[in-house]
């Protein structure tokens, strides 16, 4: 029986059957179990932000594992004390920090303190984007704007009203002073790496300002240097009440946070939250390691470098298939002209990459941030090719 038969025997169906087993990976660069190599252009979804078998991160991991791997929130340890100085030392010497293992469980934090904001302040509702992506637990997924994923789950425990992404008039409507906390990403992920206009951030930040609602900036995947600074919202000098952040901070080691700043900082009393595993000494260790190497190599300069290379080189493809690129950093799509982004992904693997299908007519690419201009530059060569087949 193949791995992929026993894998299908064993789990849950939630997620299919993946095309293809990994046994390993060194840089960007991974082999499946029948020793075929692919270059990585998903990074395990914007996680491996050192890509695979990083000195920095086996030896920080390796060390701490040997050292002290579990305490539980029950004690304190060095490394989350270090992680969470790190963090706000990057975000401008303020803010308090709560960990957590996964994005929709920082969402989960910032969700419970806007919900302990909202009832101290006789505030009842939220507002979220329409296609946004939060999480799939029951409160994150309140916040998420996606009919297919969200509607079989509910009714749900709060009111949450949705509004066109990037629509600041829309958003002004939406938020008054009954409004507890508006959820934003500064790029929607799950719908597609969608930018949103020029300003958006900087309208929503006065928006909530002026109504007294927290703004909550998702940036599960945005941030760690994705998008070629520390911090997505950084590109517009916005900073939010909350920031939630997962994905890439632990570069394929499991951990979450939740930043707040201001009075949102101090809105949990002791006993309102907690995780047991939560910034764990072995998660905390490859976080430190990962924001040390980003900064040690100049990984932010060589992202915003490699990602303009990178969108400017896809975006000169012509082909009838493809209709441009979106996205900042080496976090981008390919827009498609037709829904055949699953067509494009197998095309992709056959050729020896490894891409996503995110949406029908969308394929996210989002390696890890040590690819190169020469490995970028190999799929560029390849993708008209990749779209023939496609197109068939």
């Amino acid at each position: 029986m193949s791995l992929r038969e026993r894998f299908e025997a064993a789990f849950m169906p939630n997620y299919g059957v993946p095309p293809v087993a990994l046994a390993r990976g060194e840089g960007c660069t991974v082999w499946d179990a029948d020793g075929n190599a692919y270059l990585d252009l998903i990074g395990g979804i914007a996680v491996s932000s050192l890509g695979h078998a990083h000195p920095a991160l086996v030896e920080a991991v390796s060390r701490q594992v040997a050292t002290i791997a579990h305490t539980s929130n029950l004690f304190l340890h060095e490394p989350e004390v270090l992680l969470a100085e790190r963090l706000i030392g990057l975000l401008g010497g303020q803010g308090r920090v709560f960990f957590a293992n996964s994005g929709t469980e920082a969402n989960e934090c910032a969700f419970k303190l806007a919900l302990k904001h909202g009832k101290a302040n006789g505030r009842t509702y939220f507002v979220a984007a329409e296609n946004g992506f939060h999480g799939r637990t029951i409160g994150a997924l309140s916040l998420t704007g996606k009919a297919a994923i969200r509607d079989q789950f509910g009714p749900f425990p709060v009111d949450v009203r949705f509004v066109p992404y990037g629509d600041a008039d829309a958003l002004k409507n939406a938020v008054t002073d009954e409004c507890a906390a508006v959820f934003l990403e500064p790029t929607q992920g799950e719908a597609g790496v969608v930018p949103p206009p020029d300003g958006y951030f900087a309208a929503a930040r006065e928006i909530c300002t002026a109504a007294g609602a927290l703004l909550v900036a998702d940036e599960i995947q945005s941030a760690i240097g994705r998008t070629g600074h520390w911090f997505a919202h950084q590109h517009e000098g916005v900073l939010p009440d909350v920031l939630t952040l997962a994905k890439g901070l632990g570069g394929g080691l499991p951990i979450g946070a939740c930043v707040g700043f201001g009075p949102a900082a101090t809105i949990f009393a002791k006993g309102d939250h907690g995780s047991t595993f939560g910034g764990n000494p072995v998660s905390a260790a490859a976080a430190l390691a990962v924001l040390d190497t980003i900064e040690a190599d100049g990984l932010l300069e060589h992202v915003r470098t490699v990602g303009a290379e990178f969108a400017a080189g896809l975006a000169a493809v012509g082909h009838p298939l493809l209709g441009g690129v979106r996205g900042r950093g080496l976090w981008l799509a390919l827009v498609l002209t037709a829904d055949r982004s699953a067509q494009v992904q197998q095309a992709a693997q056959r050729a020896g990459f490894l891409v996503n299908a995110l949406q029908p007519d969308a394929v996210r690419l989002a390696p890890p941030l040590i690819i190169t201009s020469e490995q970028a530059a190999a799929f560029t060569a390849a993708l008209p090719a990749i779209l023939d087949e496609a197109s068939a």
